[in-house]
């Protein structure tokens, strides 16, 4: 492989190596409970999937002699038939390319989406299958190469730009990679001051990915992809606030919209790297740095706790617990108090280095 690691020395990952022994060992005893850290708590979780849709949910009749769903019952034969011209043409589109065939009678995006999340729920493949695509928003840096499925090789390898995540994630070949980690990182800010203080090329070998806030299909089929291929650790660099931990819960556990889907989605081996609420007074970051909880934010944090994947997270909920206590919230930024490259210079170097996740 032509990699040409620039970072530290080899002993710098001892942590991270044996990280990735209990990882593949765990895979290899044929369960993923030691991944996830979590138990069969309900139906509709599941340790080593996430969430996934339960047999007795429930579900809507669209009949095309009802005046109320008349209306959604052409929309989603409008869909199919081209679904089926798409597919015997062996040719794709994006949900976009669907809703400017006839954007009047459609409305807004917003309902082609819906039709086609139905869709594909109702006939129990994924979108990819329907040759529909999204638009990729993510981003990609680091250590990694791989083949299109166009034949056009991509090299991502860490420079001042990242390269876009692609929109045909299971057509892409070929992957390469000698990366010690992945690191998703929550906010496009954060990623692109990582590129500018070249982060990736000094922790090399490493990855890099954003959603840029949610993730869109395709950046959680590529953190798939890249989990599946080579089973390295992936961690996570969020905001300490609700927001964040719901991002981060998206990757890790899935999301109850796309449930349907969850065993292309989820990655129940992430771990939660930063910023941790218990690391805000560990570091002493000011109050004046902080932002209080707001109504809203205390709501979301109350139904991220009896969600029952966190039951049997108690460092997780222990870190949201502190966060309910001091009422206050942090975006990643407040580090910059400490120094203006605080958080690539010491903060994820010595997460890393000393197994500061959890």
């Amino acid at each position: 492989m032509a990699f040409a690691p620039m970072g530290p020395e080899a002993s710098f990952f001892e942590v991270l190596d044996r990280h990735r022994a209990s990882l593949l060992a765990a895979l290899r005893r044929g369960g993923e409970e030691s991944l996830g850290g979590v138990a069969h708590l309900a139906s509709r979780f599941e340790d080593s999937v996430g969430l996934q849709m339960v047999s007795h949910c429930t579900t809507r009749k669209i009949k095309s002699d009802s005046p109320k769903s008349i209306q959604k019952f052409a929309l989603i034969l409008k869909i199919l038939s081209m679904i089926y011209k798409l597919v015997q043409s062996n040719t794709y589109a994006t949900k976009r390319d669907i809703y400017y065939t006839d954007s009047q009678l459609f409305g807004n995006q917003t309902v082609v989406d819906n039709i086609i999340n139905d869709i594909s729920c109702m006939l129990k493949v994924p979108r990819r299958s329907l040759h529909i695509l999204s638009t990729s928003k993510g981003l990609i840096a680091g250590n990694l190469r791989y083949m299109e499925e166009d034949g056009t090789k991509v090299n991502c390898t860490c420079g001042v730009t990242a390269v876009a995540v692609p929109s045909n994630i299971q057509g892409i070949r070929n992957l390469m990679t000698d990366a010690k980690f992945l690191l998703i990182v929550e906010k496009d800010a954060t990623f692109q001051r990582l590129l500018d203080d070249n982060f990736c090329t000094k922790m090399s070998p490493c990855i890099m990915v954003t959603g840029k806030g949610v993730p869109d299909l395709n950046t959680r089929l590529l953190v798939k992809k890249l989990w599946d291929t080579f089973h390295i650790p992936v961690f996570t660099l969020v905001d300490a606030d609700p927001h964040g931990i719901e991002i981060m819960c998206i990757y890790k556990y899935g999301s109850m919209s796309m449930s349907f889907e969850a065993h292309n989605l989820t990655v129940p081996a992430i771990r939660w790297l930063g910023l941790l609420p218990s690391d805000i007074k560990r570091l002493n970051i000011p109050k004046d740095s902080l932002i209080p909880l707001t109504r809203r934010d205390q709501m979301k944090l109350d139904s991220i706790l009896k969600r029952p994947y966190i039951t049997c997270q108690p460092f997780w909920r222990k870190e949201m617990e502190i966060m309910t206590d001091s009422k206050m919230k942090a975006e990643i930024q407040a580090l910059t108090f400490l120094s203006s490259d605080y958080l690539s210079r010491v903060y994820l170097p010595n997460k890393l280095k000393f197994g500061g996740w959890i």
